[in-house]
């Protein structure tokens, strides 16, 4: 047995591929040969790179929250997908690398309620059940195992895009280079994806976009600058820090920078807990946070070990003592740089107030307007941020994600079209992780029915806003429409002794959360008090239905903060395993046409917010039996689907 036998052999006893080549990755499966193509050695600079065509319905360029996301929902919805990452971790911002904790609508808890359904809260959920303790590393781990796990899905990890072609005013391939394996990747697509954050294929594809700073008169934004200038956010580097036994003594290097009292006057570092570095060590806004990148590292780098010098060296923080660094950030995090245009430019109007007269939102936000001062750190003189919060979630259009002049090119992430202010708000991970999966369903839907991104705005808007609210999307003022779902033409009963405003009845409202601030009004779930024997709600009908899947959403506490993070203040009120609300033993059963009953299935630990079950049957009636909850009273359940 050779080292490449063994090597597949013990990757298939162990359920995971152990090769890094093609085919074990998956990279093949997107070609209509169903094979890697032998690379064709080309002349001149590149004579020892390899090049290999993919074929695919669906590109992502960028691997972090949003490309994760644009990826997982393209594949799940049945598109081909080719997802490019050119870092060996997916992520982004909240990856080891980084490690920035995940914020969105919701901000911090502050607007409690507010947190986002879809992706984003299977990722966070499934984090917080199977990473209690919370690694950085597993997070990691976590998003390569759904991406590869995805049968439709092919991932480039290492690969950087570098090239567009485009035909009129479509892209007709681009490429990618992955120097470690000395390839060079042609991908041909029905849509492009461009979630890298510094929207690098659209500069290669020839698309429009803009950097900076609009001034007030450009949009009639009051939270802008009065006047226009190419300044932006800049980029931080974050450390973690652990507390020892004993004193640990820390000796800074000559290239730090020194860092004194005056210069931490609006950004306090705190006492008794130093586990997690600071956001506001930033710079780069008042420079170009792309071309300078290697410098702002440096820069930052600097600052960094600056910082813990004063900590642990200045005397102004005693209880430091026992506290040593662990890990530093070799990347920076990055929050500005290109701005792709969209249909639409979204504006502080909008997401104050606008979103409400548009008729395509497809996921929201709620941020704060979070701005920064350019020079960052430099600034020390000036506060860290100016926060301007909202009144409300927004609705995030599809008109602002997809380019004006590349017909089959979109965007996700903190690239997306909007003004400066508007992005000040939209650029947090679980908002532009929203973005992702919003896009990768209309990228799916543009590719399945031969169409472009703004043809799809046109033509299969709301088809689009069904498909991704029956996947667990939040988009506000949208409810359940779905003509297939056959829960609608049902009517519902209980066990008795539902919460007042958690009735039976607000199964089937067409809601798949509660709408929070809004009362009993605001409850859109049946919540139904558990007995002895549980309790029970039903789905039924005047005439049996043929049915073959059943999809149920449970309750995962909205209300609370759910997020991975470093900071044990950010952890605080958390719950890092199931949440309480949720359904965690439950029984199917359906009443056949003669009344007998049939157990379809029972799960027996659950965690998870929505649960789709292949049945198949003709049945006059459907009860979900709840045994047990993870310690709820109530059994909480949003929404049961059936088809």
């Amino acid at each position: 047995m050779n080292r490449r036998t063994f090597l597949q052999n013990a990757g298939a006893v162990a359920g995971y591929s152990l090769m890094v080549d093609a085919t074990s990755f998956g990279i093949g499966k997107t070609l209509k040969s169903g094979a890697v193509p032998k690379g064709d050695v080309q002349a001149g600079a590149e004579e020892h790179m390899t090049r290999h065509q993919l074929q695919t319905d669906v590109c992502v360029a960028g691997g972090g929250m949003a490309g994760v996301c644009a990826a997982l929902s393209a594949a799940r919805n049945g598109s081909r997908v080719v997802l490019i990452q050119d870092r060996s971790r997916l992520g982004g911002n909240a990856s080891s690398e980084i490690k920035m904790h995940i914020v969105g609508a919701d901000q911090h808890g502050a607007r409690a309620g507010w947190r986002e359904g879809g992706l984003i809260e299977e990722i966070r959920v499934e984090d917080a059940v199977q990473n209690p303790h919370r690694a950085w590393e597993l997070f990691d781990l976590m998003l390569y195992d759904k991406v590869i796990s995805e049968p439709n899905i092919t991932l480039l990890l290492d690969t950087s895009v570098f090239r567009a072609h485009t035909t009129d005013d479509r892209i007709s391939s681009i490429e990618a280079r992955c120097d470690k394996t000395e390839r060079i990747y042609v991908i041909e697509a029905h849509v492009y994806c461009d979630c890298t954050g510094d929207s690098r294929l659209a500069l290669e594809s020839g698309a429009e976009f803009r950097r900076g700073r609009e001034g007030q008169d450009e949009y009639g934004e009051s939270l802008a600058e009065k006047e226009g200038d190419m300044s932006s956010q800049g980029s931080s580097i974050l450390f973690t820090a652990r507390k020892h036994n004993k004193p640990m003594p820390y000796k800074a290097p000559k290239w730090a920078r020194k860092v004194t009292k005056e210069m931490l006057k609006h950004r306090g570092v705190g006492g008794g807990s130093y586990e997690y570095g600071f956001w506001w060590i930033e710079l780069g806004g008042d420079g170009d946070t792309i071309d300078e990148n290697e410098q702002i590292r440096f820069e930052l780098l600097a600052v960094v070990l600056g910082v813990w010098d004063y900590i642990k060296n200045s005397g102004d923080k005693k209880d430091s003592a026992n506290w040593a660094l662990e890990t530093v950030g070799m990347i920076p995090g990055k929050r500005e740089s290109r701005r792709i245009y969209g249909d639409h430019v979204q504006t502080q109007t909008d997401l104050e107030s606008g979103w409400n007269l548009r008729d395509d939102g497809v996921s929201i936000g709620g941020w704060a307007f979070d701005e920064h001062p350019p020079g960052g750190f430099n600034d020390f003189d000036t506060p860290p941020f100016r926060s301007v919060k909202m009144k409300d979630p927004y609705n995030i259009g599809l008109e602002a994600l997809y380019s004006r002049n590349v017909a089959n090119l979109m965007m996700a992430g903190r690239n997306i079209s909007n003004s400066h202010v508007a992005f000040t708000s939209t650029r947090v991970m679980a908002t532009c992780a929203c973005t992702g999966q919003a896009v990768g369903t209309a990228a799916h839907l543009a590719a399945a029915n031969s169409v472009t991104p703004r043809q799809v705005r046109q033509d299969h808007m709301g088809e689009l806003q069904q498909l991704l609210l029956k996947q667990d999307q939040t988009i506000r003022n949208v409810v359940n429409q779905d003509s297939d779902d056959l829960a609608r033409k049902a009517t519902a009963d209980s066990s008795g002794s539902d919460v007042e405003g958690g009735g039976h009845d607000k199964l089937l409202d067409g809601h798949n959360r509660h709408v929070p601030g809004t009362g009993l009004d605001g409850l859109h779930a049946w919540m139904g008090k558990m007995h002895g024997y549980g309790a029970w709600i039903a789905l039924n009908w005047a005439e049996a239905v043929d049915v073959k899947t059943v999809q149920i959403t449970f309750d995962t506490g909205f209300h609370r903060e759910l997020t991975l993070s470093a900071s044990n203040w950010v952890t605080n009120g958390m719950v890092r395993g199931p949440q309480p609300e949720t359904v965690k033993h439950y029984r199917l059963i359906g009443v056949l046409p003669d009344g007998s009953e049939e157990t379809l299935v029972e799960v027996v630990d659950n965690y998870e917010r929505v649960r789709h079950h292949s049945v198949g049957g003709r049945f006059k009636s459907v009860r979900l039996h709840v045994l047990e909850t993870h310690g709820a009273k109530t059994a909480n359940v949003f929404e049961i689907r059936v088809y």
